[in-house]
């Protein structure tokens, strides 16, 4: 099944890409950051600088870890998914739900390995600019000197492996379990994660206003609970779409696919949720903080330096990464519909009506996944900003929020109308007789 896997990715190889990618992001953030532990581990470096760059190597270096395996189980699954007549057939021809299983993980794991080695190099590039930064900012030493060893290479190698593996198992995996028996692990997870968040965002009141720690709790409690939003969109999605007045043949035929298809849309109202909670509370935090120490007249500790250097850099690598996600699934998924598209056409839609139907669903789909992700971040920003400043609402937050819908908006938006407009270019007789 593996020497049938490799021809499959021969045969088409733009449907790897988007895995391919993802892989290759993935290990070069987890390269970059691990190399601070080869850096770290060298002779001559001070206590202090190897406390900074063991921390950034292991708080990034775990974040990255999870957001590998998300990119890659969120691209995986789309694909498999538009995969399903091909796997049937193969089972139709003889082969087991096993065989087919080592099929799509060794198609995962090659692709991997071939992203692994292209990251190589910018894994090197980037953990050199990330080591002036920590010497342009005082954390670090002038005389620490990059390296890049084996915990790098290592660790980024085997865990994009192991990611892409366990994401391609998981995806093919959920083809073969019963619906029911899913959805309830998703809503025992999506209950858990909410009271859990909901618990930590609540514990901020009780710290003072100068514990290391405040950050800690209000940041996990908005993670958490846009995890929780994320599982249960599905049935967020649903519940918006019944509530939506729209009127219209665009409208009515948009709320009407997306009726259809929340299931499949769950890998970006994923994407959306978590990037607004996460990149939204965190960066409003960190702004209420600094305005804070200003305030008082004090210096920033090494400490406060390094939390300040890594919430800004972890909000990178997920908006990064959720980009990634988006474009990814919004393009497969959109691709996949030029057989629905070429019919509408030939039911009489124009171009245009067509395009306006995808637009009013990007637009539904991002104001459900802000709105949520909005709910999520404010539970972490109001306890922290009423324990810091005894305000209720910073004033940051909502040119923070602007920018992260912004760029929200651009990628859902952007992705699906411009791939929309590229599937529209196929005559509608055409894509109905090749999607056929």
């Amino acid at each position: 099944m593996f020497v049938l896997a490799l021809r499959s990715i021969r045969r088409r190889p733009g449907r790897s890409l988007a895995t391919l990618l993802s892989a290759f992001l993935g290990a070069a953030v987890v390269m970059t950051f691990n190399s601070m532990h080869d850096t770290a581990g060298q002779g001559g470096v001070d206590p202090v600088s190897s406390e900074t760059l063991g921390t950034a190597a292991g708080v990034v270096g775990g974040y990255g870890t999870l957001l590998v395996f998300f990119a890659v189980a969120s691209t995986l699954t789309v694909n498999v998914r538009q995969r399903t007549g091909e796997l049937e057939l193969l089972r139709c021809s003889g082969a087991t739900p096993a065989q087919i299983k080592r099929m799509v993980v060794g198609e995962a794991v090659a692709v991997a390995l071939v992203g692994s080695a292209l990251a190589v190099g910018p894994a090197t590039l980037g953990g050199r600019v990330l080591l002036d930064l920590f010497q342009d900012s005082g954390q670090v030493a002038r005389s620490v000197d990059y390296a890049f060893g084996p915990v790098a290479l290592l660790s980024g190698v085997s865990l994009t492996l192991l990611a892409s593996a366990g994401a391609a198992f998981r995806a093919v995996r959920r083809l073969t379990r019963g619906r029911r028996e899913r959805a309830r692990a998703k809503r025992f997870l999506a209950c858990a994660a909410l009271a859990v968040g909901a618990a930590g965002a609540c514990s901020t009141f009780l710290f003072s206003a100068t514990d290391e720690a405040l950050m800690a709790a209000p940041a996990n409690g908005a993670i958490l609970l846009s995890a929780g939003f994320a599982l249960l969109s599905p049935r967020l999605l649903k519940g918006v779409l019944n509530r939506l007045p729209l009127s219209g043949a665009s409208g009515w035929l948009a709320v009407r696919n997306l009726r259809e298809r929340t299931e499949h849309l769950a890998g970006i109202l994923v994407s959306l949720i978590t990037f607004t909670a996460v990149s939204t509370a965190t960066l409003t935090m960190q702004a209420v903080e600094s305005n804070a120490v200003r305030a008082s007249g004090l210096v920033k500790s090494v400490d406060a330096k390094n939390l300040e250097t890594l919430n800004l850099t972890v909000v990178g690598v997920i908006a990064v990464f959720v980009c990634v996600m988006l474009v990814n699934s919004l393009y497969a998924a959109t691709t996949y519909r030029s057989r629905e598209f070429g019919q509408q056409r030939l039911a009489g839609a124009t171009p245009g009506q067509v395009l306006g139907v995808v637009a009013a669903e990007g637009v539904i789909l991002t104001v459900t996944g802000i709105f949520f992700g909005t709910v999520a971040a404010l539970a972490g920003v109001v306890p922290f900003t009423v324990v810091r400043t005894d305000a209720v609402l910073p004033d940051q937050f909502l040119g923070v929020w602007l920018a992260m819908v912004a760029v929200s908006a651009a990628a859902t938006l952007g992705t699906s109308l411009g791939t929309a407009r590229r599937v529209l270019r196929t005559p509608a007789v055409g894509a109905v007789t090749l999607a056929a």
